[in-house]
């Protein structure tokens, strides 16, 4: 079961990739139709648009990153990992026996 949403969570972070594809066409789509309404400023559109497609880049990095780091760190109990440390139950109760020892 955790196997399964661990995958359909990999492959949903996977789709800022299309998001991505989408933002740097607008980028190219504007700055071709910068350039044909006026040629003289091509330069400074030019830098404006390589801005553009960098920062629409670095958006599109993050998400085989999120994918990398759902399937990789959110590992199942099975496989031997877990953030949080579980006691067993003895223990616990040990635990809970030697405080009440103390507090009386």
């Amino acid at each position: 079961m955790l196997e399964g949403a661990k995958l359909i969570g990999a492959g949903a972070a996977t789709i800022a990739s299309a998001g991505a594809a989408i933002g740097i066409g607008n980028v190219l789509s504007s700055s071709i139709h910068s350039v044909a309404r006026n040629p003289s400023l091509a330069k400074q559109s030019f830098g404006y648009a390589i801005l553009g497609f960098a920062l629409t880049e670095a958006i599109a990095s993050f998400a085989p990153m999120m994918a990398f780091l759902i399937s990789s760190v959110f590992r199942s109990k099975k496989e031997g990992f877990s953030f949080i440390k579980q006691a067993p139950l003895s223990s616990l109760s040990q635990i809970a026996t030697e405080a009440r020892g103390r507090s009386s």
